[in-house]
């Protein structure tokens, strides 16, 4: 018997879901799930490709990379366009700008070597740092991860920045719903304890999934409690904070952690 024996959790990501999923069934927990967003892959990605060639215009001076899987996806997306080894090169001669330790584990990854690491790991201590470093008349390829930052971005081009934008997870609704309003269903009666998220898109979606469903008003009482809403990180949890939703997070915005965080709140152990 596990310290989550007989405890249902609500899992919302796509993305790592079968390593999420097992963690938490390693511990006995009774995951329903349901992907609220679908990535569009990579290589397939026109946009992506366009933003790549974008990039290899001409000479950039910064570069910002905000995730890990973020970075490394474009790359491997690069690769298949016979584009990787020009973009490296291109990346290399600029100065790299990553947000926290796995967006630097990714540049290193690739034989490069970042000018600035955000200590917070926080999108805008990287943009706060850039926007310092002086970027007039300056190409900045921007690394996005899910959705666009306008509220980061323009200030660059206020201050005279030109932008490259590359969205290397781009995501949709997912063709079917049905299991997304289950877990609504799910939520509303009080079936479970706790509900995860480990990305913004993912949470924004699900809020506006329910709210096309008709169940929205539902859905928040539920989500301000008793039900725990856990999510990997601050950047996570913006949409459903900004709801007046109460979210719990890990120290450390890891999956691993995530999984711990939910056995301390909820284990019978």
């Amino acid at each position: 018997m596990g310290e989550l024996s007989g405890i249902a959790i609500g899992v919302t990501a796509e993305r790592r879901a079968d390593e999420f999923i097992a963690a938490l069934e390693r511990y006995g927990a009774d995951v329903r799930h349901a992907p609220t967003i679908t990535i569009v892959p990579l290589d397939a990605d026109p946009e992506l490709r366009a933003g790549t060639e974008g990039a290899l215009a001409a000479p950039v001076g910064f570069t910002v990379v905000t995730t890990g899987a973020g970075f490394r996806g474009w790359l491997d997306a690069a690769q298949g366009w016979d584009l990787r080894d020009r973009l490296v090169a291109a990346l290399g001669a600029s100065r790299i700008y990553a947000r926290g330790p796995k967006a630097v584990g990714a540049v290193r990854g690739a034989g490069l070597r970042e000018s600035f690491s955000a200590a917070s790991e926080s999108n805008a201590e990287l943009f706060e740092a850039l926007t310092a470093a002086g970027v007039a008349g300056e190409r900045v390829a921007v690394q996005l991860h899910g959705t666009p930052l306008p509220e980061l971005t323009d200030p660059l081009v206020r201050a005279g920045a030109s932008l490259v934008q590359v969205q290397p997870y781009r995501w949709h609704s997912p063709p079917d719903v049905t299991p997304v309003h289950e877990l609504i269903d799910a939520i509303v009666t009080g079936e479970l304890a706790a509900l995860a998220f480990t990305s913004a898109p993912a949470a924004a979606n699900f809020l506006t999934l329910a709210s096309t469903s008709g169940r929205y008003d539902e859905l928040l009482a539920a989500l301000r409690g008793p039900l725990v809403v856990a999510c990997v990180g601050p950047v996570t949890a913006a949409p459903l904070e900004a709801a007046g939703i109460e979210t719990l997070q890990p120290d450390r915005q890891r999956l691993g952690a995530l999984v711990k965080l939910l056995v301390t709140k909820l284990g019978k152990g």
